[in-house]
């Protein structure tokens, strides 16, 4: 269904995991996409093969005459145009939409619920924050549901509306954006409190899930109850949507699989906050057993490292061995 025909978007960090999806769905429903990176990434090949063009440069080109300039948050402050928050609000405004969010536990959930509407033959579109390889890449334009991976950092998620909405759990992990939990526990209620209450997942504490599932941990068995409890209000009867979600095999570096080697198991995980990191270093005892653990850890901003340092010393603690890199700033 062509809801934008007749638009021009030219966005700036097109390469990004959020404007990657948002240009391949705008481009299927109408609109006349390009862009503009600084860098090669993963995901312009998905925006490429929409048939999008796109621009790598140190420095961003003028965008084409007449275009909307959508920018991401990396670059808004010093590119002219509107921030990424409000072509997601337009594109989750086109269609029933099911937005996920939450400090952990987002990317799965959005993916676990857009892989079981799509086994249940919903045709579902999707945008998450990450590349799901059963699904073909992190974006989709389809004809049912719209799932939405809303992201708190930058306050995104608050503009969006939503039929049925999720909170996987609230916790500070953007410390420069938020001064306590209470801030952020206050942003998600005022949001909740603005969406139609008899189709909120919201304040309802839930148990994991006993369910087959191809991904192991606690946190998955959480997101699994999450997406079940998210699918039954858009409508879906709960027992096919969980033989469904047993197919599940999960999202790109979350505990992804890379090999082995002389015996050595090699997974790539993309926690980064002590829960994260906790919740992931259980997961892989389940899958490792008696075997000995060892952990490569990056830490993630100079910002998140400062406040929480001590917790990730202490989650990290959880394996036999740990080696710590550089921050990544």
């Amino acid at each position: 269904m062509p809801e934008l025909e007749g638009r021009r978007f030219w966005l700036a960090g097109i390469g990004g995991a959020g404007l990657s999806g948002y240009a391949v769905v705008a481009k299927a429903w109408g609109a006349d996409v390009s862009g503009w990176d600084r860098n090669e990434t993963p995901y312009l090949r998905h925006v490429r093969a929409a048939g999008i063009p796109v621009v790598v440069s140190p420095e961003p080109p003028p965008p084409p005459a007449g275009a909307e300039a959508v920018v991401s948050t990396a670059y808004v402050d010093r590119i002219a145009g509107k921030p990424r928050a409000a072509l997601l609000a337009e594109l989750v405004g086109l269609r029933r939409s099911i937005v996920v969010a939450g400090a952990h536990g987002k990317t799965t959930t959005t993916a676990m619920i857009a892989y079981c509407l799509d086994a249940l033959g919903d045709d579902p579109s999707f945008l998450v924050g990450g590349e799901v390889p059963q699904l073909g890449g992190n974006a989709r334009a389809g004809t049912g549901w719209l799932v939405v991976e809303g992201d708190e950092s930058d306050g995104t998620v608050f503009s969006l509306p939503a039929e049925v909405a999720v909170v996987t759990n609230v916790d500070l992990d953007h410390h420069t954006a938020f001064s306590s939990v209470a801030d952020l526990e206050a942003r998600f209620e005022d949001w909740a409190a603005g969406l139609s209450e008899d189709r909120v997942v919201w304040g309802e504490e839930l148990e994991p899930v006993d369910v087959d599932l191809a991904v192991p941990g606690e946190h998955n068995r959480l997101n699994a109850a999450c997406t079940l409890a998210a699918l039954e209000l858009a409508g879906f009867e709960r027992a096919p949507a969980a033989e469904a979600l047993a197919g599940f095999r999960g999202v790109g570096r979350r505990l992804e699989e890379h090999g082995e080697s002389g015996g050595v198991r090699l997974l790539d995980d993309y926690a980064h906050h002590p829960a994260e990191v906790a919740a992931t270093i259980s997961a892989v005892r389940e899958l490792a057993g008696d075997a000995r653990l060892v952990v490569l850890f990056q830490p993630h901003l100079y910002s998140r490292t400062i406040h929480v340092g001590r917790e990730l010393g202490e989650a990290l603690a959880a394996a036999d061995a740990a080696v710590v890199t550089e921050i990544y700033a």
